[in-house]
């Protein structure tokens, strides 16, 4: 449903109807627990990891990776035991899990893996496995990558979400249909249901005994039901936590903290983030052709005042489209985005557009009147609105329009936008890859960016780095040429903020793993 706004009710005040509503346990004897996904895992259409570019965190469950990924960047081993990288970079080898079954009582081993990596072939994830030439069964247990070409960041990408293994009897059987009616791993859950846009329901695998180090459980889940539900606005999902429909928020919006601390509705969860708000600018359909256009666009933003007004001074502002934490994003002084409004207003006059007695500009008869694109969950409509009379200083007028998470990305593949309010969540400089790649037009690639330097950077930095310091070298040229066009206003770097309630689930006091996912799940129980 699409809907058009200029005005915005605060969550806190939708909350304070709610505050004093009698809690309810969720917790059924049964040991269900219930989760409301975060805003930016809104709208996954399919569990099929290999063919998405939208997963949420219930795909860990399903799913058990090769390698996982700690909170400190560091590597363990999951349905991979033990890995080596010769030292030209042209072989991996990697010993596999003995005993490992998948849900629908297949075997996993290395002809799994054989099977499971030409599957990438023709796919928007095919990155991840491009350097891969071919895959070599060297005995039942253990597995051989012949590469391409180095590839420093192959852990990396084994460690993702989008590197599930799934099972090649069912993911043949099923085609089209995998991932929708059927998802088959060897994780900890089993997909019960699925409902697109509404709720993810998983079952337990009493099986499972095969679980990486970062989890102390090693075997069977200790809840035996888990629902995901889908709850864009975060009023809502709150006062559900409140009164026993939800046990644990995956995201929290910053200005509700103070009302969760202050009534002791929640314990909170604060992690360091891992994605950046941004807003994209569409650099194919005008004004935003003109690069002067928008370079004022970018420097209209003030990223403090946001991180004041509409986060409460919880997280960084983001100045470049990498969270800070990478090397990559330490650009080149004068390359990031920063607020500068007297220079704003100067391009647009530069660039022809002249202030109308209304405070909108014009050039050539048109008002610089745009559309603004966000999604319908409570922070992003909240910072949109900001962003909104922040344009308006400089004399743009925005039309904002809300939409829900998968029509906003029919919108971008259509090429309906022009500025939108977004955000992503991934820890690794390839994301500039996946939103700003030539091949990538409409989406991701919302700023509809293409350029033959642009791609050649691109292709450099994917594919010719032979070492981890080539690669950060060569994602920080590529950076430091996206910011200097100005395809996209960096904004905020969110904390993850994770809410649940202590009267029904127990959680353990350290999260392991960059993310929420299934390495701290699997060590929380329901309390009867």
């Amino acid at each position: 449903m699409r809907t058009m706004t200029k005005a915005f009710l605060s969550g806190s005040a939708l909350l304070s109807a709610g505050l004093f509503m009698t809690s309810l346990p969720s917790a059924a004897m049964a040991q269900e627990a219930t989760f409301a996904l975060p805003a930016g895992e809104l709208g996954a259409t399919s569990y099929n990891p290999v063919t998405s570019s939208n997963l949420n965190s219930a795909t860990s469950l399903i799913y058990d990776r090769l390698i996982e990924q700690d909170a400190d960047q560091s590597f363990h081993p999951h349905l991979a035991t033990s890995w080596q990288e010769s030292p030209d970079g042209m072989t991996w080898e990697f010993k596999l899990h003995p005993g490992v079954k998948f849900h629908d009582g297949e075997p996993f081993n290395a002809e799994t893996i054989a099977a499971w990596i030409p599957t990438f072939a023709g796919t928007e994830n095919a990155f991840m496995v491009e350097a891969i030439d071919k895959v070599v069964v060297v005995d039942p247990l253990t597995i051989k990558f012949v590469m391409k070409r180095p590839e420093p960041n192959m852990l990396y990408n084994l460690a993702s979400s989008f590197m599930g293994v799934p099972s090649p009897k069912s993911y043949k059987a099923l085609g089209k249909d995998y991932g929708v009616t059927t998802a088959v791993g060897t994780g900890p859950f089993k997909l019960e249901s699925f409902s697109i846009g509404l709720e993810t329901v998983l079952v337990r695998n009493d099986d499972y005994a095969w679980d990486s180090d970062l989890s102390v459980n090693q075997g069977a889940a200790k809840i035996a039901k888990i629902t995901f539900r889908e709850i864009p606005d975060q009023s809502t999902a709150f006062l559900e936590l409140k009164t026993g429909g939800v046990d644990v928020l995956l995201g929290v919006p910053t200005d509700f903290l103070s009302i969760i601390k202050s009534e002791k509705a929640a314990t909170i969860i604060t992690m360091p983030g891992t994605g950046i708000n941004y807003m994209p600018i569409n650099t194919s359909v005008a004004p935003f052709t003109d690069i002067k256009v928008r370079q004022a666009t970018a420097l209209a933003i003030n990223q403090k005042a946001i991180l004041d007004s509409v986060y409460a001074g919880v997280g960084q502002e983001a100045h470049n489209f990498l969270i800070s934490s990478l090397p990559e994003s330490q650009v080149k002084p004068g390359l990031d985005v920063s607020f500068d409004l007297a220079k704003a207003n100067a391009l647009l006059d530069e660039a022809g557009w002249k202030r109308a007695d209304d405070g909108v500009r014009a050039k050539d008869g048109q008002p610089l009147k745009v559309k603004l694109f966000t999604q319908n969950d409570t922070e992003f409509k909240r910072l949109t609105q900001v962003v909104q009379a922040q344009l308006k200083d400089i004399g743009m007028d925005a039309e904002i329009t809300v939409l829900d998470s998968s029509t906003i990305r029919d919108e971008y593949k259509k090429n309906n936008h022009q500025l939108a309010v977004r955000g992503y969540d991934w820890n690794n400089a390839d994301i500039l890859d996946w939103f700003f790649s030539g091949a990538r037009l409409g989406y991701p690639n919302i700023s509809m960016w293409k350029d033959a330097k642009s791609d050649e950077l691109n292709k450099t930095a994917m594919t010719n780095s032979k070492t981890s310091a080539e690669r950060i070298a060569n994602f920080r040229t590529y950076h430091e040429y996206l910011l200097s066009q100005f395809l996209f206003v960096p904004i905020y770097q969110p904390a993850t903020n994770i809410a649940f309630n202590p009267k029904t689930v127990s959680v353990p006091e350290k999260v392991r793993g960059p993310r929420f996912r299934s390495q701290t799940i699997m060590d929380m129980q329901v309390l009867q």
